[in-house]
């Protein structure tokens, strides 16, 4: 898959897996990588500039494989921001599939 691509699409899918649950930074990687191929180092520059951005609070949390692991919660602005992101892409997506539907549909 394109890396461009891939970059803009992962700040949503690192958004989408704290909606819900807060997570540390591997566990983030093992979850998206599980369905998009990508390198572990692509996500954390993501969760450093969206922290920095106050859309996640980190805090740390002890664990019994090793040390103490960061971990990422989605802020009130994180969430608006990640609805925004949602509402977004489904336009992009419907609008990449229409386009695609129509290109097959014309050979």
């Amino acid at each position: 898959m394109n890396v461009q691509f891939k970059k803009g699409v992962l700040e949503l899918c690192v958004l989408v897996m704290l909606d819900k649950k807060d997570r540390y930074g591997y566990e983030l990687v093992q979850k998206i990588s599980s369905q998009i191929e990508i390198s572990e180092g692509s996500i954390y520059p993501i969760l450093r500039r969206l922290t920095n951005d106050e859309y996640f609070t980190t805090y740390l949390q002890e664990s019994t494989e090793g040390p103490s692991r960061k971990y990422y919660r989605l802020t009130d602005k994180g969430r608006t921001y990640l609805y925004e992101l949602i509402t977004e892409w489904n336009e992009f997506a419907s609008g990449v599939n229409q386009l695609i539907k129509e290109g097959v549909n014309n050979e």
